[in-house]
């Protein structure tokens, strides 16, 4: 199944962990085979990194910080021209498919 939300867009944080509800972030990435989005500076995870050497290169020891994917369904699209969380629904015509805000009623792209 397609998704609505691609990379680049602005998503906003509808339900799930009480830190990150409610706040506003762009999709970095895309996970669509576990309907899953990845926002920046959002759903934050710290990984304890051990030493590693690969190919002659050393990955450095310490705690990494990083962004862990969300579900799609805990997010809503916000609409660049109303500025509100809105759902999306497609249209048709001679050019091809376009999505569109149900609030305001507006070409999102």
């Amino acid at each position: 199944m397609r998704h609505k939300i691609r990379k680049g867009d602005t998503v906003e944080v509808v339900t799930g962990k009480g830190a990150d509800k409610g706040k506003r972030g762009e999709v970095i990435k895309v996970l669509p085979k576990k309907s899953s989005l990845v926002i920046q500076k959002l759903n934050l995870r710290k990984k304890h990194q051990r030493a590693v050497q690969t190919q002659g290169r050393q990955i450095n020891p310490g705690i990494i910080e990083f962004e862990a994917p969300l579900h799609i369904s805990n997010v809503m699209l916000v609409c660049p021209k109303c500025g509100k969380p809105a759902r999306v629904g497609l249209s048709r015509d001679d050019e091809g498919s376009h999505r569109i805000c149900k609030n305001c009623g507006k070409q999102i792209d």
